[in-house]
């Protein structure tokens, strides 16, 4: 992949067509009431700072029901469109990931990569969704986005966000190009808000009762960002934890001698160490496809329990 098209839809939760959505639902399920109750729980509304706010379209983002009927609508007007597309349109090698409204979608060629953003416009109008125009964007990515970034003049090769992560185009140690993984800093510093003012709850609890909360969210979010090349992340958002934690404790009193030297033990004894939880991407793909990895190019080895056949 030599090229990304990062597109993000407008307010899409709340600019679903509910009639296109029913017509798409009404392709798999036959139960009449079943239709009725979809309906029904779409306009019921939302619940928002305790004031009910009912909408004329849309899922209405945050709803118990809402990312369901998304997947099944993006289903049928961008997914099986862009399998369509990709067969009859394409030049070059095309993939794309999609989490809900989520999509990002990688090309060979930049040629394709265009024609496709203005195809995608046009398919997402024709179902009533438009691409947000600043978020929306074409990039060089991949091995050979910092030759072309010296050819348009530019830096360094852009990044892009995604679930979480920032993707980088980076290089390995020896030289070659390696795809990083960085969590995206507003991300992390929304997590340290909010342990901030948990901390701020549970101040005056027993330091044992804040160590096992403290544990609990330190390791909910290494099992999701401790991903490879994540690892300065990963130390940071647990430096400003443990920050967090001797400030909390020393506003408990005005005695309170909390040290570094202290809260750096009662770190260690409660709190994760940063370390990558995630297998590299070569490996995952190895163990879901073993007749792919690592013998490609070379003859299928096949084995059986009393040794291997070619």
């Amino acid at each position: 992949m030599n090229f990304i098209v990062d597109a993000d839809i407008a307010k899409f939760f709340d600019t679903v067509s509910r009639e296109w959505l029913v017509r798409f639902l009404e392709h798999r399920i036959g139960d009449r009431r079943i239709i009725r109750l979809i309906q029904k729980w779409l306009k019921a509304g939302v619940l928002e700072d305790g004031e009910v706010r009912r909408l004329d379209r849309g899922t209405g983002q945050g709803s118990a029901i809402s990312p369901l009927p998304a997947n099944v609508y993006l289903h049928h007007a961008l997914d099986q469109w862009f399998e369509r597309w990709r067969q009859r349109e394409a030049t070059g090698d095309v993939v794309i990931v999609r989490y809900a409204d989520d999509v990002v979608v990688g090309f060979e060629h930049e040629a394709d990569a265009r024609r496709f953003l203005e195809a995608l416009r046009e398919r997402l109008a024709a179902f009533a969704l438009k691409l947000h125009p600043d978020k929306t964007r074409l990039i060089a990515f991949g091995r050979r986005a910092a030759s072309d970034c010296e050819r348009r003049g530019l830096d360094k090769p852009e990044t892009f966000d995604f679930l979480g992560f920032t993707l980088i185009s980076g290089k390995s140690r020896k030289g070659g190009f390696l795809l990083k993984r960085k969590s995206r800093g507003d991300r992390m510093r929304a997590k340290l808000k909010e342990i901030k003012a948990g901390l701020t709850a549970h101040m005056h609890q027993p330091i044992t009762r804040q160590g096992l909360w403290l544990r609990q969210v330190v390791a909910g979010w290494f099992n999701y960002h401790a991903v490879p090349t994540n690892s300065r992340a990963l130390g940071a958002f647990r430096y400003h934890v443990v920050s967090l934690w001797r400030r909390a404790l020393r506003r408990r009193g005005q005695k309170d001698d909390t040290t570094w030297t202290r809260i750096t033990t009662l770190a260690r004894q409660w709190l994760p160490e940063p370390r990558i939880l995630h297998p590299w991407p070569e490996q995952r793909f190895a163990v879901k496809h073993p007749r792919w990895e690592p013998y490609a190019g070379k003859p299928h080895v096949r084995v059986w329990a009393g040794g291997a056949q070619q």
